[in-house]
């Protein structure tokens, strides 16, 4: 007798934590030098089926374009890797001489990801990516719209990554999604972090499963354009935005807000870089064709082109049509548009002044997207300053496209396809997720301001077994006085350092892993620290 879909699910999510949390283990002992060998030939794996994956997902999904999803994964794999690769996960990652500490990275375990339907070849492989980078198990949890794209994704990188020497079920991937599945992922014993990437209420149950989780929500992005900006190009990186993949990133710009001595340029330059301004009633019909009674979005009009969505709407437009405009009085739930619409739709609205727009632009983050990202294009750098300053939004992007902005790709900002909207949006980041957030870090600190005198009771119990015997109480003195603290810290250090020394797999003997690891006899301590290491750690805190 077969089980039912929920219960095949649950079993599958505790099968493959298992599985990831034991390869995990293994993992934790690997070199950084061994882990960035790993990453990068999952990164290269991503890279070379970018094509092939952006078409899977758009096959399955029906959702934005193909070729654009072949640059949003190759965005996610070889951009990110290089904004990684010389991150420090392994072992000593930082030394304050001054402040006596020395920082020590720790993995956090086994990360369940949560993949979109809207990005779920890229966003599958980034987590992949970043999570190993942190010496991390890891499982992803497809969308039921996208199980096929995400698990071929994910098999491409785990098939790298295993050819490259990590431990076999380091990687996994869902195939039977079932919203009890998911949920057992996130809250089993074996998980250890979440990356959630979806929903809003999918972002909520990651928060309630009780274990540490970063999520990412909706965005509902505002452009302003300002009276002194560059209009073209102000217009060419909206519309630009809106067309690329049909505007399912979240961080796609969704309204536009003018300041009005330029609105008459600004809309005929809208015009004549393709876009279609829709009537009063056409703005009705594609109200009620994108969101339902309660504002949900219609999932079939996302990512769809202009004209298939101006279709089911009831009207027309032209073949060439970048996106549709809709021009509307106010934001809130009188008017569904002002939402955010994951399509080539744009809502329209005009201030009066640089104030105004301000308040225009709260309103729309405040309607669905506080704390995630907006965009000003304006060349008064009092004004970018001011709206910098006074926003509800963690990216806040200058004179670029938003869609690709907020995410990395147009300007200096981590790579990341998750973006964190901080406490504002109800999570604990207001981040680019990225690598470094899925670490632990430890920290060795050296005591700076004594409330004991430096020869405490513990350390001369220590001199006392040393120098106890036949020698003479004034022999003990003197030895006192010859070895400092540092000096027993220093042999206690490499007496004991080996206790944190990772077992070596049972095939091979621990001075067979250790010839293995450095290519001779030095010795390994803890995770990735040799001897020397140690004997220069020791000798700089010193001086």
């Amino acid at each position: 007798m077969s089980l039912e879909p929920d219960l095949q699910s649950i079993q599958e999510a505790r099968s493959l934590l298992a599985k990831a949390k034991e390869a995990q283990r293994a993992f934790r002992a690997f070199s950084q030098e061994q882990v960035d060998k790993i990453v990068k030939a999952m990164a290269d794996a991503g890279y070379a089926a970018a094509e092939k994956l952006g078409r899977m997902a758009h096959e399955e999904t029906g959702f934005g374009k193909p070729e654009d999803k072949k640059k949003k994964n190759e965005f996610a794999t070889r951009r990110v890797w290089e904004s990684i690769k010389d991150l420090k996960t392994v072992g000593v990652i930082n030394e304050d001489k001054d402040k006596r500490i020395i920082e020590i990275a720790e993995p956090m375990g086994v990360v369940a990801a949560l993949i979109p339907s809207t990005n779920p070849t890229s966003t599958v492989m980034f987590k992949a990516i970043i999570s190993v980078k942190g010496r991390n198990g890891f499982v992803a949890s497809p969308h039921p719209r996208a199980v096929r794209c995400t698990h071929e994704a994910t098999r491409t990188l785990a098939e790298a990554a295993e050819s490259a020497g990590a431990p076999p079920g380091l990687i996994n991937c869902m195939s039977v999604s079932h919203i009890e599945g998911t949920n057992e992922l996130m809250r089993n014993k074996l998980t250890s972090v979440i990356l959630a990437t979806g929903s809003n209420p999918m972002v909520k149950a990651a928060y309630s499963s009780g274990k540490p989780a970063y999520g990412v929500g909706s965005g509902n992005v505002p452009a302003f354009i300002e009276r002194t900006a560059n209009i073209r190009k102000a217009v060419a990186d909206i519309i630009s935005g809106k067309m690329f993949d049909w505007g399912v990133l979240c961080s796609t710009e969704s309204g536009v807000i003018v300041d009005e001595p330029v609105k008459s340029a600004v809309i005929k330059e809208f015009k004549k870089q393709g876009a279609y301004f829709v009537s009063p009633e056409e703005r009705e019909r594609l109200s009620r064709t994108m969101f339902d009674q309660r504002g949900a979005i219609n999932p079939e009009i996302v990512g769809k082109p202009p004209q298939v969505i101006a279709q089911k709407s009831g009207f027309d437009v032209p073949h060439d049509t970048a996106c549709i405009i809709a021009e509307l009085p106010a934001v809130g739930r009188d008017y569904p548009l002002s939402r955010e619409k994951l399509s080539p739709v744009l809502s329209f609205f005009t201030a009066n002044g640089w104030l105004k727009g301000c308040e225009l632009c709260i309103e729309m983050l405040n309607f669905g997207g506080i704390g995630h990202s907006m965009v000003i294009h304006s060349s008064d750098s009092e004004v970018i300053l001011k709206f910098g300053l006074e926003k509800p939004a963690f990216r806040v992007l200058v004179n670029t496209q938003a869609a690709l902005g907020a995410v990395g790709y147009t300007n200096e900002l981590t790579p990341s396809m998750t973006l964190g909207p901080g406490t504002f949006g109800g999570s604990i980041i207001s981040d680019n997720v990225s690598a470094r957030h899925l670490i632990n870090v430890k920290r060795l600190a050296f005591e700076t301001r004594p409330i004991n005198p430096p020869l405490h009771t513990a350390i001369a119990a220590e001199l006392h077994k040393t120098t106890r015997g036949d020698r003479s109480e004034s022999r003990q003195t003197s030895v006192t006085h010859q070895r400092s603290w540092m000096d027993i810290i220093d042999e206690r250090i490499r007496a004991r350092a080996g206790n944190a020394w990772q077992k070596a797999p049972k095939s091979e003997s621990r001075a067979e892993s250790t010839k293995k690891e450095d290519g001779g006899g030095t010795k390994q301590f803890g995770t990735g620290i040799s001897e020397s290491e140690i004997e220069k750690i020791i000798g700089e805190f010193k001086k």
